[in-house]
Formats: C-alpha cells, structure tokens, sequence
C-alpha cells in the first residue's frame, strides 16, 4: 500500500532540477564548461512539462478530497451544526445516563 499519492507532475520537475544541478556540478567539478544560461531553458521546461503532467494526472483521478467513500458523507461545505455538538461535554455515547444532581434521593 502505497503512504502517499503519486505526484508526476512533482517527479517531472524534480528531473530537470536534477539535470540543472547535475549540469552545474560537472561545471564546477571541471569535467565541462556549462555556460550560466543553460537553468532557464532547463527549469521553464521543467516547469511547463511538470504543469502539464499535473493536469493530466488532475484530469485522469480528479480531486482527492472526494475519491474516498471511508469518511463521512457530509461534504466539507456543509457548515450546519453537528446534531452530536449539542451532548454535554461528559456524555459518552452508548453509556446509560447517570442521575443528574438535582435527583438526589438523599434525604
């Protein structure tokens, strides 16, 4: 079972990040000479191909506030009140209710 959603358009851009950086440490390292312009074109494909790879995902799944049916059915703007908020604050649900102070038999 996967512990997060996958994010492809976040993969994407983290691909190009990796080569701009990859690009710039062969630089420094000595191995090649990047010239300083080389980020942009990198990192505005990056981010236009990372764009687009979120959309399509957003388009295939939709969104993930309503995939689950485990949570409750009331949608997240249903702002009425919640018919259990009007307990007192030492009710337990399936608990018989105990006397309350005024009933006090003793004598």
């Amino acid at each position: 079972m996967l512990r997060h959603e996958f994010h492809p358009g976040k993969l994407v851009l983290g691909l190009f990040l990796l080569i701009a950086a990859i690009a710039y440490a062969g630089d420094a390292g000595g191995l090649w000479d990047t010239p300083w312009f080389v980020a942009f074109p990198l990192l505005l494909a990056g981010l236009l191909l990372g764009g687009a790879a979120a959309a399509v995902a957003y388009g295939i799944r939709g969104r993930p506030g309503h995939r689950s049916t485990r949570h409750s059915t009331r949608h997240s703007t249903d702002r009425s009140p919640d018919p259990s908020t009007d307990l007192p604050a030492d009710h337990i649900p399936g608990r018989p209710t105990d006397r309350s102070p005024d009933d006090s038999t003793d004598g």
